[in-house]
């Protein structure tokens, strides 16, 4: 069966003309994104969505044909609709695979699935970040070396305010002593999220190799074993939360 991919970007930085994000991501992070995983899973359906499109192309029906939702999000979290992170909720519990991105820890769907802050610390400089595997027995780490080097990207710092991850298969050191971990695993519901730092706006991360096989690893971990709930399972859960909604 073809795995259904959606990378949502909310594509701000490049619509406003940013000139080092589109000298970096000419086709938008989404796309670049997207290059990697085509390039790496040519057998997977890989599609784009951003904030603009109508119901910020996460419409139930578009849901509803998704196995692994990937998510970028940096400067416009606020502007993502309640409604729209309910259904993304909804789906990531039913079974649907999420895969988070960088920023994207201050995602509203990220947040909700995880019940925690999601705040972590941070220095706005380029320093160079060592990816270290952790776990290399993970499927997420297939092909992926025992430690790489980011020459450049924003300073991501413990503590990370997560619940406890059920894996942590990378963990990121940087030049300035600072210590992250950097990508991890939760279940919740039928639905596996991972969550992956490396990749800031500012440097052409999703272009280097190491990096876009993690999220093709990711992206074909998280997507669904078992398949998607049965749908009135579905239905009963997001009636339940209408109801509760207009209490």
């Amino acid at each position: 069966m073809t795995l259904r991919i959606l990378v949502w970007n909310e594509n701000v930085h490049e619509t406003r003309g940013d000139a080092v994000v589109v000298a970096n991501y000419p086709e938008g992070i989404h796309g670049a994104i997207a290059d990697g995983l085509r390039e790496l899973l040519p057998d997977a359906r890989v599609e784009t969505a951003t904030l603009a499109d109508p119901e910020h192309g996460l419409s139930q029906e578009r849901l509803d044909d998704t196995d692994v939702l990937l998510w970028w999000g940096h400067a416009a979290h606020d502007e993502v609709g309640d409604e729209v992170v309910d259904r993304v909720q909804r789906a990531v519990q039913a079974g649907m695979g999420l895969v988070v991105l960088h920023s994207g820890h201050f995602a509203k769907p990220f947040i909700r699935l995880l019940g925690t802050t999601c705040s972590l610390g941070w220095r706005n400089d380029g320093d160079q970040e060592r990816v270290w595997t952790v776990d290399p027995g993970h499927p997420i780490a297939e092909g992926v070396p025992p430690r790489f080097t980011i020459p450049a990207q924003e300073v991501y710092s413990e503590y990370f305010d997560i619940p406890k991850p059920d894996d942590v298969v990378f963990l990121s050191t940087f030049a300035g002593g600072e210590v992250f971990r950097s990508g991890v695993t939760f279940t919740r519901g039928r639905g596996r999220i991972f969550y992956f730092s490396p990749g800031d706006q500012e440097y052409p991360v999703y272009h280097q190799p190491e990096v876009r096989r993690v999220l093709a690893n990711g992206a074909r971990w998280v997507a669904p074993v078992n398949g998607r709930a049965l749908p009135e399972v579905v239905a009963l859960q997001r009636g339940w939360l209408e109801a509760e909604a207009a209490r």
